[in-house]
């Protein structure tokens, strides 16, 4: 099992969920992060006074699934993220140990 987390523009997100659902993946959590990467952020205009903005808005999207569905998660979400714009955002895979369902108790594969 691997854990996929994408960070994405917050307007991708529709589009980016409605692709995943149509290659069945069946659950996701979404949270709204702030970050910055090579962009560090940009200078804003504000009733004439300019200001620098660190921190940019992002979600954060993290899908648990099996390794045969890992790669067309990542094909995915990088065709429907991509706006061909600096900031469009990063995939990280990681490996899973473990998966317990609380109400049942299911482990591993039929936990997910």
């Amino acid at each position: 099992m691997k854990k996929i987390e994408a960070i994405i523009k917050p307007f991708k997100l529709d589009e980016v969920c409605e692709a995943l659902n149509e290659i069945g993946v069946s659950g996701l959590t979404v949270t709204e992060v702030k970050g910055f990467g090579r962009q560090k952020g940009h200078t804003e205009l504000y009733r004439g006074a300019e200001y620098v903005v660190d921190f940019l808005p992002k979600i954060k999207i993290e899908i648990v699934a099996a390794e045969t569905l890992v790669e067309s998660i990542i094909e995915t979400i990088v065709h429907t993220a991509r706006t061909g714009k600096i900031g469009d955002g990063k995939i990280f895979v990681t490996s899973i140990e473990q998966v317990v369902r609380i109400r049942t108790g299911e482990t591993d594969d039929t936990a997910i």
